[in-house]
C-alpha cells in the first residue's frame, strides 16, 4: 500500500522535550513503512546553520544535541525505505543540504506540486500566502536572499545563538500586537497560486489553524488543507493513500 505522510510547525526545541520525544515516537511507530514523508517547514523553532553539527559542545543552548538526534532518527527511517523531503519554513528557512544529507533527507522547494493518484497536489509551507501582513513579508523577503543568509552564515555561532534567540523574542511581541485575520492567508492569494499550479488541492501549514476548507477555483471546487502546530500533548498529519484523497488527522502523542 503506498502512503505518504505530511506534517509541518513541529518547532523542535530543547525547551520542549516533549513535542521532541512525540515525534520520535510518531517517526517510529508511525512512519515507519511509509512511502514518503514530507516536512513541511518549521520543523524546528530556529535553525542559524548546518554547521551547528559540528559544535555540540559550544552550543549551551541544547539545539546541537538536538539536531544530531532527530537526523539520526530521520536517517534510520530513511535506511529502512521511506524517503525524507523537507521543506523551509519562516523559522528554520537555513536549513541546508548538509543537514539534509545527514537526515538521509532531500530539501524541496516551496511550493511544490506532487501527483497522487494522477491529481496533482500544491504543497507549501503557507506564510507567503500571508500577504496582508506586510512587515513579516519584507522580513521573508530578506531573509530568503542568498546574500543575506550568507551574511548571516558568516557570523560567529555564538552571534548566531543571540541573534535566533532575539528573533524569535521579537517574532512572539509581534504576532501578540498583530490582528489575526492578518496572521491568515489571504484568500485572493491562495486562487492565484492553486490557479498558477493548476491544482484544486494545497496543503500548507504555517498558520497553526488546521482544517479543511472549500473554495472555488475558476469554478470549479477546490480545498485547502492546513497543517496543524504540534503540541506535547498532540501532533496533526495529513495521510495520502492509494486513493489519492488527502485526510486531515490529529492524534495524542506519546513519550519516545
Amino acid at each position: 500500500m503506498t502512503t505518504t505522510l505530511l506534517i509541518s510547525d513541529l518547532h523542535l526545541h530543547p525547551d520542549a522535550p516533549a513535542v521532541t520525544e512525540g515525534f520520535l515516537d510518531w517517526l517510529s511507530r508511525r512512519a515507519s513503512g511509509a512511502d514518503a514523508l514530507y516536512i513541511l517547514g518549521d520543523f524546528f523553532e530556529a535553525w542559524i546553520g548546518d554547521d551547528l553539527l559540528d559544535h555540540v559542545e559550544q552550543d549551551p543552548t541544547g539545539n546541537a544535541a538536538l539536531a544530531i538526534r532527530v537526523a539520526g532518527a530521520l536517517r534510520q527511517l530513511a535506511n529502512d525505505g521511506t524517503a525524507i523531503y523537507l521543506m523551509h519554513g519562516n523559522r528554520d528557512f537555513l536549513l541546508g543540504h548538509r543537514f539534509a544529507a545527514a537526515a538521509g533527507a532531500k530539501l524541496v522547494t516551496d511550493p511544490a506540486v506532487l501527483r497522487f493518484a494522477d491529481e496533482p497536489v500544491l504543497l507549501m509551507h503557507g506564510d507567503s500566502l500571508c500577504t496582508r501582513d506586510e512587515a513579516y513579508m519584507a522580513f521573508r523577503s530578506q531573509a530568503r536572499n542568498p546574500a543575506w543568509q550568507e551574511q548571516i552564515l558568516a557570523m560567529p555561532l555564538a552571534e548566531r545563538i543571540q541573534l535566533a534567540a532575539t528573533l524569535r523574542q521579537q517574532s512572539g511581541d509581534a504576532t501578540s500586537n498583530k490582528a489575526e485575520d492578518i496572521m491568515d492567508v489571504t484568500p485572493e492569494e491562495v486562487v492565484r497560486v492553486m490557479r498558477d499550479h493548476g491544482v484544486t488541492t494545497l496543503i500548507h501549514g504555517h498558520t497553526h489553524r488546521p482544517a479543511v476548507h472549500e473554495l472555488e477555483v475558476d469554478e470549479q471546487p477546490a480545498r485547502r488543507i492546513v497543517l496543524g502546530d504540534w503540541h506535547p500533548a498532540q501532533g496533526w498529519e495529513v495521510e495520502i493513500g492509494p486513493d489519492g484523497d488527502p485526510v486531515l488527522r490529529q492524534f495524542a502523542l506519546q513519550p519516545h
